[in-house]
């Protein structure tokens, strides 16, 4: 966990989800995670907009994709799921906290992935998924 004289990461920061929330709203562990079955012990969020995308466009719902700037109330570490699973050295800049986010902004225009880079990433998911390897670090 980071504290306040050695930060991960300055941001901004970025949680995508398909969640409609206001501005000064606090994101907060202990909800349905978008990727299991399950509460989720943490609270995920990304310094980078592709990562951020990717959270709107996978999650569960038929809802309108959205992606908020957050600001990370407290402590925070890097996301285990990714930096060591998939991508040594987060450059995905991808973290996760047990402290709520802060929502301090909605961004209101972005691009989407293609829906063939949709459409492969949840066959991908769902092969994880069919193997039992979908299992997230939380």
């Amino acid at each position: 966990m980071n504290d306040k004289k050695d930060v991960l990461d300055n941001g901004p920061f970025f949680h995508g989800t398909k969640a409609e929330l206001k501005i000064g709203d606090l994101l907060v562990p202990q909800h349905l995670s978008n990727y299991q079955d399950k509460k989720s012990n943490h609270i995920y969020f990304s310094a980078t907009l592709n990562a951020a995308k990717w959270g709107a466009e996978l999650a569960r719902s038929n809802s309108k994709e959205r992606i908020y700037i957050v600001e990370p109330l407290g402590n925070f570490e890097n996301d285990p799921n990714l930096t060591d699973k998939r991508f040594p050295g987060n450059p995905t800049r991808s973290y996760r906290s047990k402290s709520p986010l802060k929502i301090v902004a909605e961004l209101c225009s972005w691009e989407r992935h293609s829906d063939e880079e949709i459409n492969q990433m949840l066959t991908s998911l769902e092969k994880l998924s069919e193997l039992g390897e979908n299992a997230i670090d939380d």
